[in-house]
């Protein structure tokens, strides 16, 4: 990614981890360099519509990330200690790799999501927020200063998203089937569980604390995860597990270098605890 802004590209950027780890960094590159960075997961799309015409951040009052809530939506805490990999992977609205769907399952995914937001919109933690939409229609939404609030509605395809990414700033004709408003269910939004969801609440915390946190909490999250789906660990070892790499020493304002070293210093804690 710093290469291609160091090329002053257009960059469509599929993944989240680029800017949760180093997004402070890959921002200001891409500031210095010219480079424009399009956003290809779904919310951050979203989002990135929203302000089209809106470029003014003081006008922000707050992002709405939405999210299924995934498999375990509505689950107490005794229920999701017994839940296993199999469960885990049933997600109720899109089709994912094993790990993403696992981090929709743990909430790590909307965590991370949270940081990525951040990171692309040069907002505090405070201005982005997360609401459980158990329908994936409304894909994020944007509140302005005014109480105007502006949403991105759609089908749950991600053709949809990476279409515009790729044609920006045209749009094109996708084979994503379009949103019959007739046919909608009903719309609702609910608040996130953070006393259940110990992930989603621990990618916060890192959000708060910046630096190279959030480097540590993401590769303890994809060790602990690799675990998991291995049945090596249990549902909550996973946020357990997170929750230790977030306590190694980090730095603020970070080079490449310390956050490549927090990286590897998270793996080694993770994969020490169980001799991987």
């Amino acid at each position: 990614t710093l290469a291609a802004i160091r090329e002053k590209k257009r960059i469509a950027l599929a993944n989240k981890e680029t800017l949760v780890c180093a997004g402070e960094l890959v921002m200001e590159q891409a500031k210095k360099y010219g480079a424009e960075i399009i956003p290809v997961d779904s919310e951050h799309s979203a989002i990135f519509q929203c302000l089209m015409g809106n470029h003014d951040k003081s006008q922000i009052r707050r992002l709405l990330l939405t999210c299924s809530g995934g498999p375990f939506y509505g689950m107490d805490r005794a229920q999701l200690a017994g839940m296993k990999k199999e469960d885990a992977l049933r997600h109720p609205n899109w089709k994912m790799g094993p790990k993403i769907t696992i981090d929709c399952a743990t909430l790590m995914n909307k965590g991370l999501e949270i940081i990525e937001a951040m990171r692309l919109y040069d907002l505090p933690l405070e201005q982005v927020t997360a609401l459980i939409h158990r329908q994936s229609i409304v894909h994020s939404m944007v509140e302005f200063k005014d109480g105007a609030v502006m949403a991105q509605l759609g089908a749950p395809d991600m053709r949809i998203p990476i279409s515009l990414a790729l044609t920006y700033p045209e749009r094109k004709e996708t084979p994503a089937p379009a949103l019959d408003l007739l046919s909608c269910p009903p719309l609702t939004f609910a608040e996130i569980d953070e006393d259940t969801f110990d992930c989603f609440r621990l990618a916060k915390q890192a959000a708060k604390r910046g630096g190279t946190v959030c480097a540590a909490m993401n590769a303890a999250n994809e060790e602990a995860v690799a675990l998991y789906l291995q049945d090596k660990i249990s549902f909550y070892d996973i946020s357990e597990l997170v929750a230790r790499a977030m306590e190694l020493p980090s730095v603020q304002k970070p080079a490449l270098r310390d956050i490549l070293a927090a990286d590897k210093a998270a793996r080694e804690l993770v994969r020490a605890s169980f001799r991987v």
